[in-house]
C-alpha cells in the first residue's frame, strides 16, 4: 500500500505548532514563516528570523526539522532562514504591541503585578521573587521579573539567566529561565561594573523595562524592588499605581520596624499590601530542635501594624525558614522550588504562591465591552 502524498495543509499544521522560543507564540502567526513548498517527499521552508543574529537561530531550525519530521511521507527537509526586513519587523512590533506606553498600568490589563519590597537589604527578597516566580511558573502561569533593583541586581543570577535580550529595533525580547521572563539591568552590563545612576535615570530605566520590553500577555508579573522606601518606590506607584506590595522581612525587630515603613509607604500611594513574608524564620537542628538565629515575631508585628496604619488587614503569608539548600539553588541558578521542592524552605514558598495563585486575574472595574442589543 503506496504512502499518501504529503500535503502542504499538513506540514503547515505541523509549523503551526513551532513556538518562537522568545515570543512564545506559533512562527506562522508572527510573519515568520515565509514559505512552503512540498515536491513528493521533499519539505523546503523559508523561516524568517527577526534580526541576522538571533541567539536561538538553531533552536528554531531544530523545531522546525523535528515538527515536519513528524509528517507522515516526508523523507527530505529543507530549511532556509532568513531575516525579516525593516517593514516586515515594523509588521510584527505592530502586531504585537499596537499600542505603545506600559500595557500592565492599563485599565484592560488583567495581570496581577506584584512589587517585592523590603526595609532593608539582607532580607532574602530577591531569592523570595524568584522562587515564587518560578513556582507559578511550573504550574503553567505566565510570569514575569523585572529586575527593578538596579544598583543591587541579582536575579539572573538567582534564575541562571545568562542570556542576553534581543533586541528588535526598539522592542526587546526578555531571556526565559525556568519558564519565567525576566529583564534586568545586569543583562546590560558587562562583567560586574557597578551602575552609579541617580533618580531621573532610574526612573527612565524601570519604564523602559515595562513599556518596551515585551513580555506578552502575563498571569502575574514580580517586580523585585532595591530596598526602602526610594526613587524606585516612588516610580513603580506613578507607573504602576495597581501593583500590590509584598512585604519581605525578618523575625529581628530592627528589621521588622523598616519593613514597616516599607509597607506603610502604600498608605500614601494609594496601593495595596498584598500580604507579608517573614524570611529566615528559624533553622532547624539536627535533633529537631529549632534555633531562632534573628528572633521571631517579626512578620506578625510587620502584619499587625500595617493593618492598624493602613485599616484593612494584611496577613503574613508564610514564614520562610532558614535552609541551607535555599542558599544552594540560589548560587547555581537552580531555585529550591525546583530543585529541592521537599525542602522546608520550598514547602513554604509552595504555599505562599498557592495563596498568590488563587488570586484570580480581577475583572472588577473593567469593561467587557457589553452593549444593549437594539
Amino acid at each position: 500500500m503506496s504512502t499518501p502524498p504529503v500535503s502542504e495543509g499538513e506540514v503547515r499544521t505541523a509549523l503551526h505548532q513551532v513556538i518562537d522560543p522568545e515570543l512564545r507564540r506559533p512562527i506562522d502567526e508572527l510573519g515568520m514563516l515565509q514559505s512552503v513548498m512540498v515536491d513528493g517527499a521533499r519539505v523546503a521552508v523559508r523561516v524568517l528570523l527577526t534580526i541576522a543574529g538571533c541567539p536561538l537561530r538553531g533552536t528554531i531550525e531544530g523545531d522546525v526539522r523535528a515538527a515536519l519530521a513528524g509528517v507522515r511521507g516526508v523523507e527530505d527537509i529543507v530549511v532556509e532562514l532568513d531575516v525579516m526586513s525593516p517593514q516586515q519587523r515594523q509588521e510584527l512590533r505592530e502586531r504585537l504591541r499596537p499600542e505603545r506606553g506600559i500595557p500592565f498600568s492599563r485599565p484592560g490589563s488583567l495581570t496581577k503585578v506584584y512589587a517585592v519590597a523590603s526595609g532593608k537589604g539582607g532580607v532574602g527578597k530577591s531569592s523570595v521573587t524568584v522562587n515564587l516566580a518560578c513556582e507559578l511558573a511550573s504550574r503553567g502561569l505566565r510570569v514575569g521579573i523585572v529586575d527593578a533593583d538596579v544598583h543591587g541586581f541579582s536575579v539572573p543570577g538567582l534564575l541562571g539567566a545568562s542570556g542576553t535580550p534581543t533586541q528588535v529595533d526598539d522592542m526587546i525580547l526578555p531571556p526565559v529561565a525556568h519558564g519565567v521572563k525576566v529583564i534586568s539591568i545586569g543583562m546590560f552590563v558587562k562583567g560586574n561594573r557597578p551602575v552609579a545612576w541617580r533618580g531621573p535615570m532610574l526612573h527612565r530605566a524601570l519604564e523602559q523595562f515595562l513599556g518596551d520590553v515585551f513580555f506578552g500577555d502575563l498571569d502575574v508579573l514580580f517586580l523585585d524592588l532595591p530596598p526602602g522606601t526610594g526613587d524606585v518606590a516612588i516610580s513603580v506607584s506613578q507607573l504602576l499605581p495597581n501593583a500590590e506590595l509584598l512585604v519581605v522581612t525578618t523575625p529581628q525587630a530592627a528589621a521588622a520596624e523598616v519593613a514597616e515603613r516599607a509597607g506603610s509607604v502604600s498608605a500614601q500611594t494609594g496601593q495595596k499590601v498584598a500580604g507579608v513574608i517573614e524570611n529566615m524564620s528559624g533553622l532547624t537542628l539536627p535533633d529537631g530542635t529549632v534555633m531562632e538565629i534573628f528572633g521571631s515575631g517579626g512578620g506578625q508585628r510587620v502584619a499587625a501594624r500595617l493593618t492598624e496604619v493602613l485599616g484593612a488587614p494584611v496577613e503574613v503569608l508564610g514564614q520562610v525558614p532558614l535552609d541551607v539548600a535555599l542558599r544552594e539553588g540560589g548560587d547555581a541558578g537552580l531555585p529550591i522550588v525546583l530543585g529541592r521542592p521537599d525542602s522546608p524552605a520550598a514547602t513554604v514558598l509552595r504555599s505562599i504562591a498557592d495563596r498568590l495563585a488563587a488570586r484570580p486575574r480581577g475583572l472588577a472595574g473593567r469593561s467587557l465591552g457589553v452593549a444593549p442589543a437594539l
